[in-house]
């Protein structure tokens, strides 16, 4: 039903910044609850923030707090993720993801629909 996919990945230094997009096509946008994860290699793909339907509620990992922000426009039917004072461990590749739900869920398996993904990398 909803189609997902992201842009915006790339190569920056350590402490420089980075805007992700996620665009979605199909079903109705607003109805969902959006969030972005992210794995490493070798790694589990873990939470890194999540909104809600109407982008009145935020929520972010312990690991993210202070340096990314996430939005989103149900006009565009986009959401986004600025990254800003990025670290070398923030390197992985990060996921848009969609919930049938209007408020946030941590949980990988609570949403249904996945991006293809974009690759962070950031160099020391």
């Amino acid at each position: 039903q909803v189609q997902l996919v992201e842009s915006g990945g790339g190569l920056v230094q350590a402490g420089g910044s980075l805007r992700l997009s996620c665009a979605a096509s199909g079903g109705t946008f607003s109805s969902n609850a959006m969030a972005w994860f992210r794995q490493a290699p070798g790694k589990e793909r873990e939470f890194v923030t999540g909104i809600s339907w109407s982008g009145g509620s935020t929520y972010y990992a312990d690991s993210v707090k202070g340096r990314f922000t996430i939005s989103r426009d149900n006009a565009k039917n986009s959401m986004y993720l600025q990254m800003n004072s990025l670290k070398p461990e923030d390197t992985a590749v990060y996921y848009c993801a969609a919930a049938p739900r209007r408020y946030i869920t941590m949980g990988r398996d609570d949403y249904d629909y996945w991006g293809q993904g974009t690759q962070v990398t950031v160099s020391s």
